[in-house]
This record gives C-alpha cells, sequence and structure tokens, in this order.
C-alpha cells in the first residue's frame, strides 16, 4: 500500500520518522489552544479540535496521497484568526469567524478538486522552488534557535545571542550535540534518538515533570460551533467578511503549497517540476481546514516539521499514519503532552538541525542570473525576517514576473504567476494578514 521498497525505505525507518514529526509538530496542540483562547474559545474545545483537524488532514494525506506530510492547524493563521478578526472587531465572535474558515475550506476543497493547484505548483520557477526549501529550513532553525533561548531579543538589533548559562540552552546545546554526533555516526533515527536522549536528560535535571499527572479525557465543552453552509455563508455576507475569507484562503494556499514543494523536494519526491498525486496531497489541508472549523480550530496546513521526519528517513504516507495515530493517542494524554511541549529543548535541535539540511538548496540556485536570483534570495530572507512562510512566498512571487519584465522576459511567466503576483500585492498591501 504504501510501496515502502519503491521508495527505499521500510517500516521501522517510517515509525521512527513517524515519531520523529510527531515530536516536533506537538507542540501545535498546546500553542494553538492557547493562541485561540485569546479569542475567547474554550481551551479544551481548540486542543480536541487542532487533534480531530490534525487527524484527519494527515490520514487523508497518509492512505490517499501516500506523502510524509503531516497536516494540523497553522501558526500565523491563528494569530491572525484570534488578533486580526476577533480581535480587531466587538461585532465579530469566534462562532462568526469559524463560519469564515469554514467557507474558506469548502472553496479550498473546490479548488483542490480542479486542477488548479496541481498546475500552480508546476507554474512555480524553479530558482524559487529552491528558495522556498531554503527559506523553509532558515525558518525552522530560527524558530529552534529562538524557542530555547540560544537567541533572544535585542531592544536595538532585535535578536541576540542569549544566555549561555540558562538551562534550557544548555540543554538544547546538549541535546544538539548528542544529536550531530548520532548523525555523524549514520544511526537511523538520530532525531528521535537525540530527543529521547535529551528529554531523560531534563527529567533527571528537573526542567521536565509531570505534575498535572499523564492522563485525562478529550473534551468538546461547545461540541460542533459550525455545521450548515446556508448560515456559514449568511454570516459571511451579515458581516461583509469577504477579504477575512479571501486573506484564509491565499495565505493557506501558498503556505501549504510551498510546504509541500520544500518537503517534497527534501524527499527526493519530486519529478522534475511535478509532484506526483498532488492532488490527493493537496485536498487533505483543505478538508482537514473544513471539518477544524465545524469543531473550533483555525485553518490547516501542511507542517514544516515534517521535514524533520524526512530527514530521519521517512519517505511514504506511513509516517503520516504513525503521526495520526500519535495525535490520536494525544486526545487523552493532554497533561504528558503539555508537559514536554513546554520544554522548547527537546525538540529545537531536530528544528536546527533539518533547517541546515534543507539550507542545501541554496546550492541550486541560479545566483549568476540577478532576475532569477534576486526573487529566491528575498524569499530565504523575509521568511524568518517576518516570520511567516506565506509572506516570504509572497515577496518572492511578487519580484519574479518584475524582475523578469525588466530583464525583457516578460514572456517565460507562466500566466498564474502574474495573476498571483497581483494577489499577493494585494494581499500584503490592503488586507495585511500578518
Amino acid at each position: 500500500m504504501f510501496k515502502l521498497k519503491e521508495n527505499h525505505t521500510n517500516v521501522k525507518t517510517e515509525i521512527m520518522a513517524g515519531f520523529t514529526t510527531f515530536l516536533t509538530m506537538v507542540y501545535i496542540v498546546i500553542v494553538n489552544p492557547i493562541i485561540l483562547s485569546d479569542a475567547g474559545v474554550p481551551f479544551d474545545q481548540v486542543f480536541t479540535a487542532t487533534i480531530i483537524a490534525t487527524v484527519i488532514g494527515t490520514l487523508w494525506m497518509a492512505l490517499s496521497a501516500n506523502y510524509p506530510i503531516a497536516i494540523a492547524p497553522g501558526m500565523g493563521l491563528n494569530a491572525f484568526f484570534a488578533y486580526s478578526v476577533v480581535g480587531a472587531s466587538e461585532d465579530i465572535s469566534y462562532q462568526i469567524a469559524f463560519s469564515a474558515v469554514f467557507i474558506a475550506g469548502i472553496i479550498f476543497i473546490l479548488l483542490s478538486l480542479t486542477p488548479f493547484r496541481k498546475h500552480l505548483i508546476e507554474a512555480i520557477p524553479q530558482n524559487l522552488k529552491n528558495g522556498i526549501t531554503a527559506g523553509i529550513g532558515l525558518f525552522i532553525a530560527f524558530i529552534g534557535l529562538r524557542m530555547t533561548g540560544i537567541i533572544a531579543d535585542h531592544p536595538t538589533n532585535l535578536v541576540t545571542l542569549g544566555d549561555l548559562h540558562s538551562p534550557s540552552v544548555i540543554l538544547a546545546f546538549t541535546g544538539l550535540a548528542i544529536t550531530l554526533i548520532l548523525m555523524s555516526l549514520n544511526i537511523h533515527g538520530a532525531l528521535f534518538i537525540g530527543m529521547i536522549a535529551t528529554g531523560m536528560i531534563a527529567v533527571i535535571t528537573g526542567q521536565l515533570s509531570f505534575n498535572e499527572g499523564f492522563t485525562s479525557l478529550p473534551k468538546l465543552p461547545e461540541g460542533i460551533i459550525v455545521s450548515n453552509p446556508i448560515s456559514a455563508i449568511g454570516d459571511v455576507i451579515s458581516h461583509s467578511l469577504y477579504a477575512v475569507v479571501f486573506s484564509f484562503l491565499l495565505v493557506t494556499i501558498f503556505d501549504t503549497t510551498g510546504t509541500m514543494i520544500g518537503v517534497a523536494k527534501q524527499a527526493g519526491l519530486m519529478k522534475g517540476n511535478e509532484m506526483p498525486r498532488a492532488r490527493k496531497a493537496l485536498l487533505a489541508d483543505s478538508i482537514a481546514a473544513t471539518a477544524g472549523a465545524m469543531f473550533g480550530t483555525s485553518p490547516t496546513s501542511a507542517y514544516i516539521e515534517s521535514s524533520s521526519g524526512v530527514a530521519a528517513g521517512g519517505r511514504t504516507g506511513l509516517t503520516t499514519l504513525v503521526v495520526a495515530i500519535l495525535f490520536c493517542l494525544t486526545a487523552f494524554f493532554s497533561p504528558t503532552v503539555a508537559a514536554v511541549s513546554s520544554v522548547a529543548a527537546i525538540t529545537s535541535p531536530a528544528l536546527i538541525i533539518v533547517g541546515s539540511l534543507m539550507m542545501g538548496a541554496i546550492a541550486e540556485i541560479n545566483w549568476k542570473q540577478l532576475d532569477e536570483a534576486f526573487p529566491a534570495f528575498l524569499v530565504i530572507l523575509s521568511m524568518p525576517l517576518t516570520s511567516s512562510i506565506a509572506t516570504g512566498i509572497a515577496l518572492g512571487f511578487i519580484s519574479y514576473p518584475l524582475m523578469k519584465i525588466v530583464k525583457g522576459k516578460g514572456k517565460e511567466v507562466h500566466p498564474f504567476v502574474y495573476l498571483f503576483a497581483v494577489l499577493f500585492f494585494y494581499q500584503l498591501f490592503f488586507l495585511g494578514t500578518h
């Protein structure tokens, strides 16, 4: 079913990769409820909804598309939901905002059923794809460094070196050293084993404890929040949420498309300029986004943390099947997950190492040709500095056709690139979702 031999992998490697992906992205079940609770959504509601959306999308990716790419509510989109949609107006409750997410999800599904998104992936210039991969890698590493305190905020220079005597920093460097040694020795599952070793050290040093116990039953206090498409459309029309729906749709399309390209390229699953089974893969997050809105979470996206599982050897849907199963189990272990997720130093070394691996795509960018190199550079630079994959992709899409026109090569640019350059320009300068 998963074609393990054809993809040069085995069951043990895929399971290890699944555990690795899960451990690097499970923080979302804690972070997402914290952010959305600021919009008034009950913590337990978002916790369970996050798991439901993640399991639906990731299972679809595993069983239908056979890719090692996990789906979960996207960071950035949850902040946009909480602070720019619900927080910006007293008239818009979180229930009404979920109606906008629901409608965006339905439109998303319809687009995914057409050749549109598949053609979009194929239309993206190769140098931009390499820039997206490298940019995501830099962004991942930057997240890992900041989460642990290795990099800290600075009032003038924005960031600076953190406190090297901090227990979190020492633990992160220890975990990084252990993992790098294991990888240098070509030990399979080095990222996962490194996280386990770091977790054990965290327990011994008192940085990881389980004071709230280990298990609890999942709760969904609000039940199903959005169930009727007609009433959801009514909410969007009555509150003029067209720009909100467009923003969710545009950012999710490119966040997911960019991430899928980056992870698939890293895994060696791209065939030339084409992503096999693209439509099935792209349906995963659109279905998950719609289901997530029904239960109470912001839009889903393909997860950049999937690249950690790919680095651990994951190549098929068996990796994501393991991720989905682990998220199902997580529903009963919220106190345990909360405890582990609170220690960033356990998972951050994997993010830093994966970032370095993905940065290798820089070597494939045509740096000698300015009209190809500068848009890719803009993508790489802006992703970590704006904390947004979608913003990086947007700036790349806007600058690429402009550079080509200036060079007199406007006819070489695919019509889709022109279309989305205009849409991204409008989104960035007039809608301001990030």
